[in-house]
């Protein structure tokens, strides 16, 4: 039997009826079975302050930390807010990269996820994510690119996501990142 590789998946909106958690429950039970996702809540983090940040820093960003730092890949899942990630996904992100040489980050493959109810798919927030990711040492996929438009009639009252074509572009994304964690493993 192949291994199944855990997967962190971050969730840039904290709204209850959040079009990105949807889209990251329908990506886990989409997911091929080499990929476990599972959402690390980012809610709890206080703001990032260096001074916090010593002997013993606040243990919201030690549990979280640590569950970033047992998974073997990321998957980012955000909306698009002023052309930019949410700032609780950048507070998460400084968070995992901090102390300084100490990142949780580094060297996990990673994925992102953009949506948003225009037709845009939040490909600012996509790219600016990116940003962060390069300088994070995260090898982020490249192709397909995953911007979906829309998302507000994508999902049913119950959350469930409905439309065919989603499903079937989320299931190739998924595999092809299934196949980028692999190659970008340690052996």
């Amino acid at each position: 039997m192949s291994r199944q590789y855990s997967v962190a998946v971050l969730v840039g909106s904290l709204r209850k009826g959040s079009f990105s958690r949807m889209m990251a429950l329908a990506a886990a039970k989409l997911a091929p079975s080499s990929l476990a996702l599972h959402i690390v809540e980012i809610a709890d983090l206080p703001l990032y302050n260096e001074d916090l940040d010593g002997a013993s820093p606040p243990a919201s960003w030690t549990a979280f930390r640590q569950a970033v730092r047992k998974s073997d890949a990321l998957l980012f899942v955000t909306p698009e807010y002023n052309r930019s990630v949410p700032a609780p996904l950048k507070n998460a992100i400084d968070v995992g990269s901090r102390p300084y040489g100490q990142s949780v980050f580094g060297g996990k493959p990673g994925a992102v996820i953009s949506q948003s109810q225009g037709v845009i798919g939040a490909f600012g927030a996509n790219h600016h994510l990116r940003q962060s990711l390069v300088f994070l040492d995260v090898p982020v996929l490249q192709q397909p690119e995953a911007y979906i438009g829309g998302s507000a009639k994508l999902f049913d009252e119950r959350g469930n996501l409905t439309n065919d074509g989603t499903k079937d572009f989320l299931r190739k994304y998924l595999q092809t990142f299934s196949d980028w964690i692999i190659r970008h493993s340690p052996a």
